[in-house]
């Protein structure tokens, strides 16, 4: 199979023309042209993941490789490192990211992982009614997700809606229109910002809420995949961060 064939599947499932401008997502490197002997799909790349790749093959990633242009590639930053590696093994490499934040991930993590259902969504805003204390969410949020400790901001006890962005939504503060916002990435001054505007607030994290592209994709992509006799293998990066609490370290 070439790298358009499969190119042209994804964007029916979910047109890159509906990145952000800021984005990059697309067939970053490779050629279409070119064929391939396996797929992997990862949410990210990380030198230590690529080094367990095939040679010759696919990876489908969340996060672009490659955001801005490279005005030098001298192996010594984090994309460039990537970058020489996939070059030596003829490893191509194809990010869906805001693209299909709105199209599909968003949306699948409201309602599959977080077990939310969702009253409207607005691209990368998705909004449900919900009927629980602020405690209450918080605990079901700390399971679903997985998360040992939350960092958040309350300011109402009962919470009616919520609004919900995987990743980094905090830029969206202004159309947030619920009694509680999730999302990542959340900083001081953004708890700051939430507090006066009487928002609750409820960190989920970046990673730990857009791990589930992996799953998501895969799932969208394997009848075709059956058809065409290929398989994705799911691959993980490790998350860069690591946390202390009384004595325990866990990712």
């Amino acid at each position: 199979m070439k790298i358009k064939d499969i190119y042209n599947y994804l964007n029916e499932l979910s047109p890159f023309e509906l990145q952000e401008k800021w984005d990059n997502s697309g067939l970053l490197v490779g050629s279409m042209e070119e064929e391939f002997k396996q797929i992997y799909i990862s949410l990210d790349l990380d030198l230590e993941l690529v080094e367990t790749l095939e040679e010759n093959s696919l990876v489908i990633t969340h996060h672009p490789l490659i955001f801005s242009g490279l005005k030098r590639v001298n192996y010594d930053t984090y994309s460039t490192k990537i970058l020489k590696e996939l070059i030596k093994k003829d490893i191509s490499l194809i990010s869906m990211h805001t693209n299909i934040d709105k199209t599909h991930l968003n949306r699948f993590v409201v309602e599959d992982i977080l077990d939310f259902k969702l009253s409207s969504s607005e691209e990368f805003l998705a909004k449900c009614e919900v009927d629980l204390s602020f405690e209450e969410l918080l605990e079901k949020v700390s399971k679903k997700l997985n998360l040992k400790n939350l960092k958040y901001v309350k300011t109402k006890e009962k919470i009616k809606t919520i609004n919900i962005c995987t990743g980094s939504g905090m830029s969206l503060i202004d159309f947030v229109d619920a009694d509680c916002f999730l999302t990542g990435d959340i900083k001081y001054h953004d708890a700051m910002e939430a507090k006066a505007r009487g928002i609750c607030l409820i960190d989920i994290r970046h990673y730990e809420s857009e791990k589930y592209f992996n799953i998501l994709l895969e799932g969208l992509l394997k009848e075709y995949l059956k058809k065409n006799k290929l398989k994705a293998i799911i691959t993980a990066s490790k998350n860069p961060f690591e946390f202390f609490i009384e004595g325990e370290k866990f990712e």
